[in-house]
């Protein structure tokens, strides 16, 4: 009988122990789950802090264009047209310029003008008239050229004489084209110059209306017969007893003044005129 009390002491301390090292186990398996979600967690915020960083890094500033677009349009002009359609210096800006100007584009020699131009480092402005632009080829070069870095004035649209038409076919001969000129390269025109120079009281209205600069010109030669070539026309574009402080060149969309770019540009500069960039001009 004592020997059965002893029997049944031992199983029931065995059962004890066995117990513990359950439960014993179950609490480190717990501990060991709670460790490994903690972990977990802080592996998840140190992720967070590494990324949040590169995130910000990426975003882009939605103020950086706009204030491209302050700066490009705060440079103050130097300066103004006068009265014979030269340029003068609003304050104290070389008075030893003259500007290029070319009518008539895009036509044949337009794009070629403008990469001679662009190669050169010689600013310009290129007045168009609408009939040049009804196809989509004619429309991709105004791009290029605009792309180019040339501001493109306006020639009207048909290139008709202000004087003898009505002030609403007026309208649509500039008002017209400006809308023309802004699909295509997204921006109006700032500078007007009108067929043969001849404007009406109603034209002039109209530029200004539309933030355009009315401007004629000081001289040109590229439509008479004896300078409709690259030699004789570069000779008098630069030689011209009309070369003065402030001129203002015109030439046109032609073969031979395309041919006579390079040396017109090197003969001023040769006399030691400066090609006057024309966003330093005042304009309305």
């Amino acid at each position: 009988m004592r020997k059965i009390f002893i029997m049944l002491l031992l199983a029931l301390l065995l059962t004890a122990c066995a117990g513990e090292q359950a439960a014993g186990k179950k609490e480190n398996d717990q501990s060991k789950d709670s460790m490994d979600e903690q972990t977990s967690e802080e592996q998840v915020e140190e992720e967070n802090k590494e990324t949040e960083p590169k995130e910000a890094e990426n975003q882009e500033d939605p103020n950086v264009k706009e204030d491209e677009a302050v700066v490009a349009s705060a440079i103050e002009p130097e300066y103004e047209l006068t009265d014979v359609w030269s340029f003068k210096p609003i304050s104290d800006a070389n008075e030893q310029v003259a500007l290029l100007t070319f009518d008539d584009a895009p036509d044949d020699h337009a794009l070629d003008i403008a990469k001679k131009l662009k190669e050169l480092d010689a600013p310009a402005i290129f007045f168009v008239n609408g009939h040049f632009l009804n196809s989509p080829e004619e429309k991709e070069v105004l791009k290029q050229i605009h792309k180019l870095g040339f501001p493109i004035g306006n020639h009207t649209a048909t290139h008709a004489s202000l004087r003898d038409i009505s002030k609403e076919q007026q309208r649509e001969e500039i008002v017209g084209l400006n809308d023309k000129i802004e699909k295509i390269i997204g921006e109006r025109p700032k500078f007007f110059r009108a067929p043969f120079g001849q404007n009406t009281d109603f034209s002039e209205q109209l530029a200004k209306e539309e933030g355009m600069l009315v401007m004629n010109w000081t001289y040109g030669y590229d439509w008479n017969a004896e300078y409709q070539n690259a030699e004789a026309l570069a000779d008098i574009m630069v030689n011209t007893e009309l070369l003065a402080p402030g001129a203002n060149l015109l030439m046109h969309d032609r073969e031979w003044t395309a041919k006579a770019i390079p040396s017109i540009v090197k003969g001023l500069r040769d006399k030691g005129f400066e090609l006057l960039d024309p966003s330093l001009i005042k304009t309305p």
